[in-house]
């Protein structure tokens, strides 16, 4: 059985991606546990994923549809290459604490950081 994304809603202020599902879940995503854990073969790195880090206030620009079974996530940080089927985010929804556990966990073994490697100021706007 296939599942769909009902609504997609990007809330920017609070980084998070709600999606809702047509078998009644729900789940809200942070920008940041969605872009260190990017299906993108530059991240996954066939099997083999790269430690993403600073990452901690990393926004979504745009939620671009992709057919009727997936989105491609643009981040504010230039990466554009992951495609979220249904089913990814479904399964990211179901086992966020387990998988953001286990991002931590690799975090400190390898001694990382959430930080951004510069400070995020607001823009000046005269």
């Amino acid at each position: 059985m296939s599942v769909k994304a009902t609504a997609i809603k990007l809330k920017r202020q609070s980084r998070i991606l709600e999606v809702s599902f047509d078998n009644n879940e729900s789940y809200a995503l942070s920008c940041e546990f969605l872009r260190v854990n990017s299906p993108s073969a530059e991240v996954q790195q066939h099997g083999n994923p790269i430690l993403v880090t600073h990452k901690k206030m990393v926004n979504i620009t745009k939620v671009e549809p992709v057919g009727h079974y997936a989105v491609k996530l643009v981040f504010d940080d230039g990466h554009d290459s992951g495609i979220y089927s249904w089913e990814l985010l479904l399964d990211m929804g179901r086992n966020q604490a387990e998988i953001w556990q286990r991002y931590l966990a690799r975090l400190r073994a390898e001694k990382g950081s959430r930080e951004p490697l510069i400070d995020i100021v607001a823009k000046y706007t005269p």
